[in-house]
Formats: structure tokens, C-alpha cells, sequence
């Protein structure tokens, strides 16, 4: 599309507007604005228009001005409530300073439309571009109510500190990723913008949701909005909940009672591996007769588990490892004397067996020695010694329960 038919046909430019799903109530919270050329009952985006170096940022400055006045006078004629997400680029804010988005929105705040109602996107890609200059502009935006999302967030982790030094109020996950990305490699990273997202206040906005499956991901992992086809098209129209492509509510209640039934199975399981400890705690004789008490373990957990050990309150390992190598158990006594009261939420846990007298599983994580995906199952035998452990990946591949 050549960019002087777009500038000089602004008639022809109109705001499209894809909804933002709340996950709390389910409901329309607002709308990213997109620009389309519309021309002989046919519509093309600008999406070529904008990315396109070539093309001045004054040009691309000026169809956004137009199609965000648009959309403000779309917003208040229908009187409909909720968001506006506008694009920008590093670039196009740096245009006389950002100043001509400002003015615009002071103007459209007379006449009713809050400053706080409007939440500026930016790419995590253009944090490599004048940063400097960036944040403070968008922190003098936000002086004034306005809001911040940064979009693609994950792409580049060298950013984390960037994205907490401005404090976004939103942070878009691209469900893309789930797809092209190693799953575990990826769910490493939504842990991280999970923890990120809760330290700096931010909301999580899962975007480009085509299926079911990204769905449950983005509600699975904390996503507060959602935004897709799945969900909802781009429309001229502002379309209201009523609209929309299926019924989240009853998409989420059978997440809800998937994941009831999962933990339930866990709970259970857990339950009867208690069982299993308690009905051996006859034979336990203390720590001078530790390695025999793990031989009895050891049969009543040789298909779950492929090591384990006992430790005091303070973290040593007051016995051998008992490692299982194809299909037998192999004593490893240089292990006894090793401290792992350095392990994150070691002590806090033994602390939690201690006050509660029952046993724990640990999230699944990488085991440094095998490098698999395991969990350890952790019970206190009385209030100074405790047993550990270490269940296999294949049996927690085999119990999906086990897997989240």
C-alpha cells in the first residue's frame, strides 16, 4: 500500500476494535484499536503501514491521531465504558516530544473521556531504542492518569529490569509462544513474568488466543484479560459480551472442575503415601540405625521414586543416599554429612512438617544431578528428623495430577 494514498485518503482510514475479556467477570473491559483502509466495501489493515521503515513516523503519527479521534468519539457517542489500547511505537512517541497525543487526549478529557481510560502499548523491542528517553516519557504520561502495557514482553529477558524500572500497569504475553516454544523453556519464562507481574503490580494480558488450549493456558497462568480470535474478531463495531465467539463462563467453569478433580487426585495420592511412611514408623530407631529404616522405604516406594534420604531440622543429611540404577538400590555413603539448608524454602518447609506433623510435595523442578523433571515428597518421622523422597519424572509423566 503506498503510504501517500493512506495520508491523503484519511476518509478512508477507520479504527477497527478487537474486545479485551476481564477474567474476573468474563465482560468487555475494553478495546486494542486497530487501524484498517477501508475502501469499495473492503477493508485492509495498516499493520504494513506501520511496520514499514520506509514510511515517515510523521506519516504514521498522523493516521493514528486520526484513527484514535476516531475511536475516542466512537467511545463516548455509543457511551460505552472500559479501555482504549493504542499502539506506538518508540519512534512515533519521540514525534514532537509525544506532545501530539497528549494534547489530543486533553482535549477529549473536556469532554468526558478520562486520561486513565487510555493505555498506551509499547513493544519490549523498542526498550533497545533510547530508553532513556522513552521512560520518562511515558512516566510524564503517566503523571497524568494515563496507562502503560508493554507488549511481546519475554521476547528479550535482558529487559526485566527495564520493564521494572517503568512499572507498567499491563504486561502482554503473546500465546504464539506457547506453540514455537520448548513448553518447559517457556513455562520457566511465564513463572519469571508471573513473579515480575506480582512484584511490580502489573496485570497479565494474554493476546493472539486462537484455541482452547491457549485459553487454559492464559487462565491457568494467571492472565487477568484476554484478547483473541477465539474470542472476538476485530470489528468496526464495539462489540459487547454478548458478541463474542463462545461462552467464557462456561469455558472456565471447566477449567475450574478439571483442576478441582487434578488436585483431588494429588491430595490423594499424597495420602497414601503418608500412609505408607506412618505404617513404617515402628521401625524407626533413630538416626544411628538411619540407613536400615530407608532399606524398608524403599520397597514400598520402588516404582515412584529413584532416590532419597533423611535429614535433621538443620538441613544435614544425617544418612546415605539411596539411589535406584536400573532395577536395584545402591547405597552412596559420601553423601551422608551434606547440608541443603541452602535450598530455596528448605527450612521453611521442614518447619511447616514440624508444627503440622504431615507430609509435603515439592513443585516439580530440575533435578541438577539427573536433569529431569522431578518433585520430592517430604515427611517428618518425628520433630528432628525428616525423609525425603525424590519421585521419578515417568511416574509423574504417567499421574497427570503430579504435572501441575
Amino acid at each position: 500500500m503506498d503510504p501517500l494514498d493512506v495520508v491523503g485518503n484519511l476518509h478512508k482510514v477507520k479504527p477497527a476494535y478487537q474486545p479485551i475479556i476481564s477474567a474476573i467477570k468474563y465482560d468487555v473491559i475494553g478495546y486494542e484499536v486497530l487501524g484498517r483502509y477501508h475502501d469499495k466495501n473492503e477493508s485492509q489493515s495498516l499493520g504494513t503501514f506501520f511496520q514499514d521503515d520506509e514510511v515517515p513516523e510523521e506519516f504514521k503519527v498522523e493516521v493514528d491521531q486520526h484513527i484514535l479521534q476516531l475511536a475516542i468519539t466512537d467511545m463516548l457517542e455509543e457511551e460505552k465504558a472500559g479501555y482504549l489500547f493504542i499502539n506506538r511505537t518508540a519512534k512515533q512517541l519521540m514525534v514532537n516530544d509525544g506532545e501530539d497525543l497528549l494534547e489530543m487526549l486533553l482535549m477529549f478529557e473536556q469532554k468526558g473521556f478520562a486520561m486513565n481510560r487510555v493505555i498506551i502499548e509499547v513493544t519490549e523491542h523498542d526498550f533497545d531504542q533510547e530508553f532513556k528517553t522513552l521512560s520518562h516519557l511515558l512516566l510524564y504520561y503517566k503523571t497524568y492518569g494515563i496507562q502503560v502495557a508493554i507488549d511481546h514482553v519475554g521476547a528479550k529477558s535482558s529487559n526485566i529490569d527495564r520493564i521494572r524500572q517503568l512499572e507498567p500497569h499491563i504486561l502482554k504475553i503473546d500465546t504464539k509462544h506457547i506453540r514455537t516454544h520448548n513448553s518447559e523453556g517457556f513455562q520457566d519464562i511465564m513463572y519469571s513474568l508471573s513473579m515480575l507481574a506480582h512484584r511490580i503490580g502489573a496485570a497479565l494480558l494474554f493476546e493472539n488466543i486462537e484455541d482452547d488450549f491457549q485459553l487454559h493456558f492464559a487462565w491457568k497462568n494467571g492472565g487477568r484479560y484476554y484478547q483473541g480470535h477465539y474470542l472476538a474478531r476485530p470489528d468496526f463495531n464495539l462489540l459487547s459480551k454478548d458478541s463474542l465467539s463462545l461462552n467464557i463462563s462456561e469455558k472456565v467453569a471447566a477449567y475450574i472442575q478439571r483442576e478441582k478433580m487434578l488436585i483431588e487426585q494429588r491430595l490423594s495420592i499424597l495420602t497414601t503415601w503418608e500412609q505408607k511412611v506412618k505404617g513404617l514408623l515402628s521401625k524407626w530407631e533413630g538416626p544411628k540405625k538411619v540407613d536400615g529404616f530407608i532399606d524398608l522405604v524403599t520397597h514400598q516406594f520402588d516404582k515412584e521414586s529413584f532416590r532419597m534420604f533423611i535429614c535433621d531440622s538443620n538441613g544435614l543429611q544425617v544418612s546415605s543416599n539411596f539411589r535406584k540404577r536400573e532395577k536395584e538400590w545402591e547405597l552412596e555413603p559420601h553423601k551422608k554429612g551434606s547440608n541443603w539448608a541452602f535450598r530455596p524454602y528448605f527450612l521453611e518447609n521442614v518447619m511447616q512438617m514440624k508444627i503440622s506433623n504431615k507430609g509435603i510435595i515439592s513443585d516439580i523442578y530440575s533435578d541438577i544431578e539427573t536433569k529431569e523433571m522431578v518433585r520430592t515428597f517430604s515427611f517428618p518421622l518425628n520433630d528432628q528428623h525428616f525423609l525425603f523422597i525424590d519421585i521419578r519424572y515417568s511416574f509423574i509423566y504417567e499421574n497427570e495430577c503430579l504435572l501441575i
